[in-house]
């Protein structure tokens, strides 16, 4: 009878989703959900963009608001308390404040309800978080993760609908409560401009100010991430010819307005609206004696992890942005290079061009992102200050990068790993919604397709977080330390459901191995960790109950 029911349960829920009985398969639901959505272009369960019948219909970033987790703030302290920032303390309040961050006064901005912060509040979190002598700053950034996605994972990992509105529940860090110091909010991540052309070559800007200014109205877009918007289409600049519309975000601006606590042009990594060169939290902290690290799962000097710590004027000018990254001499700094990271852990490996237009003159054909010459000059076997773990042929990824950090922090040195997928622009290998690596097609109607060796020869994001962690954590020491789940970006760009939900899942468990070493080897009055993403997408959950799969409706 108990079978009869389930069968009938599955059955209804094929049906009304548009699945033949025949292809569920409920220990894999969202796979099947995104394959028949692809397939037959729309599902009842969401979509993205703004037409509810297109299931692939906006593939690009969002002008949400994005939600801001804390850990290690709550009572710490003017500044750090995310308080400082939010409610009656919000910037888009003040007249003066918005002036401040965008050099000018964005249209239709300012508004007396705001109760959010701005993207570069996350900066100055941290810089009065070190002021204040925390000893330990890790800064998560799932690229391109707004509340839709995040709700989506904890959909599928709780198989309930347990939140309709705030922080919600489900994932490792929206229940981690930091002993009682964790904070929620969410916050403006508009940039200053879009439409900012430069010279790669001269690291110039062309056109200071660019062709659509950054703000954020709310009575269009909403006074919180579960809002729905009054106008869609104003979150994505949408009629760009309409009146005051606001640019939204790549991924460079964002992650500079983080790093170093400015508004910038799409595109830039670490200079201002007029092309000078600003200095990041991990410049200021290693001045004063602290090591520092960027890791990804995706290519090592792409936006986000470029932006902890390089200058240029094109986020794809990626040998160079590897070159500061690595404290070598590049187009930005030709005299005097960067004094360098201490620890760079990410993607890119394999990916090889010949020509490479974005990188301008200097760019030497071969690995996109770190050129033979540079890798060699940065490991100590040929005197430089890196011990270098490569993807390897028949060497076991994980281990191989938890050996050469613990050689860093033994020895004093460095630490450089460099893997990923070369026939798949570099990336780690995708975890899908239920764990495996097995993808299916989004949006580009591509899906990537591992060996085993893509697997076994490369780590994961948790295990690169806890070589970086090894390789850090020296006694006595302090460090800044962020952590990029980069391929949450990449499945929203595809609309692939699978993936996302799977990227997001990643950068969890990376999440955990950053708690967990607090928990033992720290606290949470000398820690500071920050969880929030760079920009959104334009993922709508319709239907979010539709994510959860027939035995997980008959279960309740």
């Amino acid at each position: 009878m108990q079978r009869s029911i389930l069968w009938i349960a599955t059955l209804v829920s094929t049906v009304f989703l548009g699945i033949s009985a025949t292809s569920v398969d409920a220990g894999d639901w969202i796979r099947d959900l995104q394959t028949k959505a692809i397939e037959q272009g729309r599902a009842d369960f969401g979509h993205w963009g703004l037409d509810p019948l297109k299931y692939t219909q906006w593939a690009s970033h969002s002008n949400r608001l994005i939600p801001v987790y804390t850990f290690g703030t709550k009572g710490a302290g003017p500044r750090i308390d995310l308080g400082s920032y939010a409610g009656a303390n919000s910037p888009y309040r003040r007249e003066s404040e918005l002036q401040r961050i965008y050099s000018r006064l964005p249209e239709k901005t300012l508004s007396a309800k705001a109760e959010y912060l701005d993207q570069t509040n996350v900066f100055d979190m941290q810089l009065a978080g070190a002021a204040a002598g925390k000893k330990h700053i890790f800064l998560v950034i799932f690229d391109g993760m707004d509340w839709d996605t995040t709700r989506a994972a904890a959909i599928h990992a709780t198989q309930q609908i347990k939140y309709t509105e705030g922080r919600g529940t489900g994932l490792h860090w929206l229940d981690y409560t930091a002993g009682g110091t964790t904070q929620f909010g969410f916050m403006v991540t508009s940039p200053h401009n879009e439409g900012t052309d430069v010279d790669v070559n001269l690291q110039t800007v062309k056109n200071p100010g660019g062709k659509m200014f950054g703000g954020y109205d709310p009575l269009r877009a909403g006074f919180t991430p579960w809002d729905k918007p009054s106008s869609p289409a104003y979150l994505i600049s949408q009629p760009a010819t309409a009146p005051a519309m606001h640019a939204y975000t790549d991924s460079s601006s964002s992650a500079v307005s983080m790093t170093a606590g400015i508004k910038t042009f799409n595109g830039a990594v670490n200079v201002d609206q007029n092309g000078v060169q600003i200095q990041t939290i991990a410049h200021r902290l290693q001045a004063q004696g602290w090591l520092v690290g960027a890791i990804s799962s995706v290519p090592i000097s792409h936006a986000t992890p470029a932006a902890a710590y390089a200058h240029n004027v094109e986020r794809d000018d990626y040998q160079d942005l590897t070159r500061d990254l690595l404290g070598l001499k590049s187009i930005s700094h030709p005299a005097k290079p960067l004094p360098g990271l201490d620890v760079l852990i990410g993607g890119g490996n394999g990916q090889v061009e010949l020509i490479k237009k974005p990188q301008g003159d200097n760019f030497v054909p071969g690995n996109v992102y770190l050129t033979t010459a540079d890798q060699q000059a940065a490991d100590i076997a040929h005197g430089g200050k890196y011990v270098v773990a490569a993807r390897e042929n028949n060497v076991p990824g994980a281990a191989r990068l938890q050996a050469a950090a613990t050689q860093a922090a033994r020895g004093g040195h460095r630490l450089l790993g460099f893997y990923g997928n070369g026939k798949f622009n570099g990336h780690l290998p995708f975890a899908t919604a239920d764990g495996d690596y097995q993808p299916i097609v989004g949006r580009s109607n591509k899906a990537e397709v591992y060996s085993p060796a893509d697997l076994t020869e490369n780590p994961n994001l948790a295990e690169m977080t806890r070589a970086g962690i090894t390789a850090l954590a020296r006694p006595n020491q302090k460090f800044w330390l962020m952590v990029e789940a980069g391929d949450v970006d990449w499945a929203n760009h595809d609309n692939n459901l699978d993936n996302s939900i799977g990227a997001v899942k990643s950068g969890d468990a990376a999440i955990k191995v950053i708690t967990d070493w607090v928990d033992q080897h720290s606290n949470w009055n000398e820690s500071l960790m920050i969880v929030t993403a760079d920009h959104g997408h334009l993922l709508v959950l319709d239907k979010p109950a539709l994510l959860i799969t027939p035995a997980g409706n008959q279960a309740k």
